[in-house]
């Protein structure tokens, strides 16, 4: 006999408000801070009443100093707390890059683990919202080369919230990247109260035979549709949602290449050193005598994210991810 489990409809952003505020009823050394996440509940209004709810000692408005946020976090979390630390776009995230890279993903190694540094960094990213090039960045790609340092990207309203719940109460650093495209694009059943979705696994959301599509955050709608553009022509894509980008879940990476032999890559950040090229390289580790044609890239430009008249060009769309998918197939 199964128990009924109590739901709402929620946005992936009021879904990641829910996380937070789950993780703080039941840890009072869980906390947030960031510019604007108290009184003005955060550009994106994600940390919206929980100030109220909770205090100014627990949601902490911080001056604009990016590493200065990051370093107290660091801090914080080597000391007994479990700090929420909210960028207000990745882009903003550069002048923290020296205490993530030589601090927060190392202090485990560098004190043998007698310390660890159990912090989460939230940060809205990626285009197709009309906000200027630096508040665009797709730059995901800077961290998932940083041992020590959990990347993740959640796509729909339910993954978020589990996601988050499991990175606040992972021991390690997470990067927890919220795309903005999808923050009120959509709306799900989301439960009540706790449950985590797990780091470190990959989701199927559509079985194929003929080509398997790896994609994650804005891009996952991208690809559905052309998924079933492509069904109508006859081919049946193996669409796999990444969800971690580091670890990436190279069993399902691998089963799924096995059993398509032909594989499209798709992500909104530039070709060029962006995730698309670990993943070949960890096709061509485990399956290289597998496949049947040349892998394809769908991406951004090798260039920063033009302005608003652009920027729809600049993204992967439907249709150049429907090209890829029929040139994988010639083969």
């Amino acid at each position: 006999m199964t128990t009924a489990v109590d739901t709402k409809k929620l946005t992936m952003v009021q879904a990641v408000t829910d996380g937070m505020r789950v993780m703080m009823k039941e840890h009072e050394n869980v906390i947030v801070l960031g510019e604007d996440v108290g009184q003005n509940g955060g550009v994106f209004r994600a940390t919206d009443g929980l100030v109220a709810e909770f205090g100014e000692n627990r949601v902490i408005d911080t001056p604009l100093a990016e590493s200065g946020i990051i370093g107290t976090s660091i801090g914080l979390a080597m000391n007994g707390f479990k700090p929420i630390a909210e960028m207000q776009f990745l882009g903003f995230i550069y002048p923290a890059f020296n205490q993530i890279m030589t601090h927060a993903s190392r202090i485990r190694a560098r004190t043998l683990g007698h310390f660890t540094v159990p912090m989460v960094i939230r940060a809205p990213f990626g285009a197709g919202v009309r906000a200027p090039e630096i508040h665009s960045d797709s730059v995901e790609a800077l961290f998932t080369g940083m041992p020590g340092m959990k990347v993740v990207v959640p796509s729909n309203p339910y993954d978020a919230k589990g996601m988050l719940v499991s990175a606040i109460e992972d021991p390690d650093p997470v990067l927890f990247l919220e795309p903005m495209r999808c923050y009120r694009s959509t709306k799900m059943d989301v439960p009540d109260g706790k449950y985590n979705v797990p780091l470190g696994k990959a989701a199927r959301l559509q079985e194929g035979d003929d080509v398997t599509i790896f994609a994650y955050g804005a891009m996952i709608e991208v690809v559905m549709k052309a998924a079933k553009t492509a069904e109508e022509k006859g081919i049946k894509c193996d669409v796999i949602d990444l969800r971690t980008l580091y670890p990436l879940d190279k069993e399902m990476i691998a089963e799924s290449v096995q059993k398509t032999g032909r594989a499209v890559i798709v992500h909104e950040a530039p070709g060029t050193g962006g995730l698309g090229e670990t993943i070949i390289s960890l096709i061509n580790d485990t399956s290289f005598l597998y496949m049947k044609a040349p892998i394809e890239r769908v991406t951004g430009f090798d260039t920063p994210v033009p302005m608003f008249a652009l920027e729809d060009h600049y993204l992967p769309s439907a249709d150049r991810v429907v090209q890829a998918i029929e040139k994988v197939t010639q083969f």
